[in-house]
């Protein structure tokens, strides 16, 4: 039930332009960090994407023994199998119900929406994302991964652009994580371009936010 799944909240840029909202950028942080930690992007992105307001909400589970407000879409330490399956599945979820609210409240339609994620929110975005019966209007993804990348071809239902970026010195995950993903998404016929980052270990830098900028602008302008 949708009334049972946990609510999501958290920072919220409205458009540079003042005027109402004609596109959604769903910022999605990383494992043990908050809506907080990705909303400084907005300001940036707003330059290019002068109508769009900018959703960074917390992940609904807290971290054990995080004392600093971090937040997790999913226990990052569980092994693969079901039970981590599972869990991404119920993250996916909460942020479809999360999603189609704030689009029916702007009266806005999916491919209005692209989903930009950071580590384990680039995880969450492209499995909810190729998931979804519309497609969005993209998605971004700096320093992530694919899950269940053998699930993909039985149950993708939606192709939108994709972008990936990567850090070439990610010790957390490692580039080449980028590269099966890329592989893996360009074999189920998703349209996607990829990017690594020398130099950058586990985050995100000015020429990659540039690039994603650009990319949302194109897809959206389409």
């Amino acid at each position: 039930m949708i009334d049972d799944l946990p609510k999501l909240s958290g920072p919220v840029f409205e458009p540079a332009s003042k005027q109402p909202a004609s596109s959604i950028v769903l910022l999605l942080h990383g494992y043990g960090a908050n809506g907080e930690d990705l909303i400084g992007l907005a300001p940036p992105l707003s330059q290019a994407l002068p109508d769009t307001v900018f959703l960074s909400p917390n992940a609904p589970f807290p971290c054990e023994g995080n004392s600093y407000g971090g937040f997790q879409w999913f226990d990052v330490w569980q092994k693969e199998g079901k039970d981590r399956i599972k869990a991404v599945r119920y993250a996916a979820e909460i942020v479809e119900a999360y999603i189609t609210a704030e689009l029916e409240k702007r009266d806005l339609d999916l491919s209005r929406m692209v989903f930009l994620g950071f580590s384990q929110g680039t995880m969450l975005s492209l499995h909810l994302g190729l998931r979804l019966e519309n497609p969005c209007g993209a998605i971004v993804g700096y320093s992530g991964r694919l899950e269940a990348p053998e699930l993909l071809e039985k149950e993708i239902r939606s192709r939108p652009p994709v972008i990936l970026i990567h850090g070439e010195e990610d010790p957390l995950l490692p580039v080449e994580m980028m590269d099966a993903a890329e592989t893996e998404l360009r074999a189920n016929q998703v349209d996607i371009s990829s990017f690594r980052r020398p130099g950058l270990g586990h985050g995100i830098d000015p020429e990659g936010l540039k690039l994603g900028a650009a990319f949302i602008s194109r897809c959206l302008a389409g």
